[in-house]
């Protein structure tokens, strides 16, 4: 089964936000907007303990026990188990994305991608999800922007651990599927190259952007075409600055992107063309892209996400776009 057959459409709901990203959202904001997303017609929804330290997956969980577990497509991840003990959020050492959940639990997360926290980890994550299944499960952040010099460790520790574990369960039938979510394109180059084991599909976070991609087009989208290992786009958006918010990888945006944001408004004005649509249009238009799961915090948005995938955006938008290289000569475009 590939993951294009497996989900249920090409928008899913990404819930890192639920987990407080950013600041505190109340509960009844946080259950209203998973319910706005279902009253859209999601029916993908993608979560991970790394989200507040379990929050995300508690809020998720309780709004989907609402509905029949046959019809809806779930995912979380592996790599960071959760532990009853707490720690302070705020100084938490997450890399580049510090302070990224201080208003989450305040847990203790580790860092662990042996096998037996792998089988923990989906453990847990069933608990506090409310369910006896999942149908994806990724093996979370093995990367240069939470390790540094020492990702290489890490993705060593996994491919020995997490992915062997995954890859018996899919076997098995415990899951329907696995592969990585990562927000850098080389584990996944790494991964490819391997000969065993086999992922299904990549979460590739932030890297298949209108703003982001010309390092996925070279390498990462066509081998993974090739072998039929299919992308998940999170973060279309950007983190936000897609779509009216001030932050790109999950920082304060910097000058030079809040200024090549700003070209892409002028000429999407110039069109008629809403940003979001043409975000979200341009990270699922890749042959190698299966859907795209921005997240959202408000009722609202979910809306939003469904009317830009349906909007028409003329052809003579995107060749303005690449006369003024703001994306990339070879990369796919929707047709109208």
């Amino acid at each position: 089964m590939t993951i294009k057959t497996l989900l249920p459409g090409v928008l899913g709901f990404g819930t890192a936000p639920l987990g407080n990203m950013f600041r505190a959202i109340p509960e009844e904001e946080a259950a209203a907007t998973v319910e706005a997303a279902w009253n859209q017609g999601i029916r993908y929804f993608d979560t991970a303990p790394f989200y507040g330290a379990g929050l995300s997956e508690i809020r998720l969980g309780g709004v989907l026990a609402r509905h029949p577990r046959d019809e809806y497509v779930l995912s979380t991840k592996v790599g960071r188990v959760i532990l009853d003990e707490t720690e302070d959020p705020t100084a938490r050492d997450l890399g580049e994305k510090g302070g990224l959940f201080e208003h989450g639990r305040p847990n203790k997360m580790v860092n662990d991608y042996t096998a037996d926290a792998t089988l923990r980890s989906i453990e847990d994550s069933l608990k506090r999800l409310g369910t006896d299944r999942l149908d994806i499960v990724w093996v979370h952040d093995v990367a240069q922007d939470f390790y540094g010099d020492e990702w290489l460790a890490a993705y060593e520790e996994a491919r020995t651990g997490a992915f062997r574990v995954l890859q018996q369960l899919r076997e098995e039938g415990v899951i329907k599927a696995w592969g990585l979510g990562v927000n850098r394109v080389e584990p996944l180059e790494l991964t490819l190259d391997l000969d065993e084991p086999k992922p299904d599909a990549f979460l590739l976070a932030g890297r298949y952007t209108l703003l982001d991609h010309e390092r996925s087009l070279q390498r990462l989208l066509p081998a993974a075409a090739a072998q039929s290992v299919d992308i998940v786009v999170g973060g279309p958006y950007s983190s936000g600055i897609l779509a009216g918010g001030a932050h790109f990888e999950y920082q304060k945006a910097p000058a030079e992107i809040v200024e090549k944001v700003g070209r892409i408004k002028a000429l999407a004005e110039r069109h008629g063309v809403g940003v979001k649509a043409a975000a979200l249009q341009f990270s699922l238009a890749h042959p190698a892209t299966a859907a795209a799961i921005p997240g959202a915090t408000k009722p609202s948005r979910t809306a939003e996400d469904v009317a830009a995938l349906g909007e028409t955006i003329p052809a003579a938008f995107w060749d303005d776009l690449r006369e003024q290289e703001l994306i990339a000569q070879d990369a796919p475009v929707p047709t109208v």
